[in-house]
Order: C-alpha cells, then sequence, then structure tokens
C-alpha cells in the first residue's frame, strides 16, 4: 500500500492486507475480528434512520490494533502509533477511531451515534478472543496492566466511559444491545450487562 491524499476506506481485502503485511500475530488477529463482529452486531441491529458508516467500522475495527505486534516490544501506545500508521497510509477516518479506541475523547453522550464509540465499546467487549460483559474485561486489564494505584484508577475511569457509551448504544438499538452480540456471535453463552 503506498501513501494517498485521499480519505478513503480499505477493502476487507486490502484490511486483511495490512494485517499480514504489519505482522499482526494471529491472537490479535482473531481479537479484531471478534471486535468486528460485535460491532457488526451493533450497526446491523440499530433502529430505522440511525447512520455510521458501516465500512468505516468494519476496516477500523479490523486494523485497531494494527501495530499491536510491534507495541509488545517496543512499549509503544499502540493507539497512538496505529493511528500515525494509518494517517501516513491515507487513511485519516480511520486513523482517529483507532486512536481513541483505548480512551475516547470528548464523549458525547447526547450527540449522534459515532463510529468511534461502536469500536471502542466493541474492543472492551472482547477478551482475546472471547466476547466477554464489561466487569469482565476490566478485571483482566487490571490483572495485565494495573501494576501501580494510577493505572489501576485509570482503568475503573475508562470503565465509567465504557458503560456509558453502552447505554448510549442501547438507545440507538432496535433490539436488546445483549441480545445482539449474542445472538451474532452464537455461541450460546448468555451474556448480561455488568
Amino acid at each position: 500500500m503506498t501513501n494517498s491524499t485521499c480519505d478513503r476506506i480499505p477493502s476487507r481485502a486490502e484490511c486483511d492486507e495490512l494485517m499480514v503485511q504489519y505482522f499482526m500475530l494471529p491472537k490479535i488477529a482473531e481479537h479484531s475480528m471478534q471486535v468486528m463482529n460485535v460491532s457488526l452486531a451493533i450497526i446491523d441491529n440499530l433502529k430505522s434512520g440511525v447512520s455510521v458508516n458501516r465500512d468505516l467500522v468494519i476496516a477500523a475495527a479490523l486494523l485497531h490494533d494494527i501495530t499491536k505486534t510491534r507495541s509488545l516490544a517496543t512499549k509503544e501506545r499502540h493507539d497512538a502509533s496505529g493511528g500515525e500508521l494509518l494517517r501516513e497510509l491515507g487513511f485519516p477516518r480511520i486513523a482517529g477511531i483507532v486512536e481513541q479506541h483505548v480512551i475516547i475523547q470528548n464523549l458525547n453522550l447526547e450527540g449522534r451515534l459515532e463510529e468511534r464509540e461502536i469500536v471502542y465499546y466493541a474492543d472492551k467487549r472482547v477478551l482475546h478472543d472471547t466476547i466477554v460483559t464489561i466487569e469482565e474485561r476490566v478485571q483482566d486489564l487490571i490483572q495485565r496492566y494495573g501494576t501501580v494505584e494510577e493505572i489501576r484508577n485509570l482503568i475503573l475511569q475508562n470503565k465509567s466511559q465504557v458503560l456509558a457509551i453502552e447505554r448510549k448504544i442501547a438507545d440507538f438499538m432496535a433490539i436488546d444491545l445483549q441480545r445482539a452480540i449474542q445472538a451474532a456471535v452464537g455461541k450460546g453463552k448468555e451474556i448480561k450487562c455488568v
């Protein structure tokens, strides 16, 4: 892929190529696929008249961890480096979503449903390649990254935003959010809100 000044959305095949090109580990690719599945469960069950860019969400979900593999060695913030890489590749809208998949900025709970909110929320519902509750995901984050009190507090503050976005998304849904996710996953495991 080459640099581009346009802001197009890469196709699914192009996303797959980028995942290979940037050495996304299989477990990270599986996680990204599940984030896409949760995102689609939301998009495909929105109330009539709610408008989001489906292709943008698919691409952002697949590419949200594009630099995660290298970050395991470099310790860089993969949200920031992923956004930077995608901007360089000519995908600034996707870059903006990727940069906010860890911590979302300027949240407007009263505004329209945004693509970045869907990807952010979907990422918080996927632990490795498994759909989990927000509580399960937060506990895993605390175990893996909460080495100091400051980080644990940030994770817990972020949980409040996730739950607020969950309520916002639910308001835009034509069916129950948890039922939509469960049906899309087809695992048979009951998934409940926290």
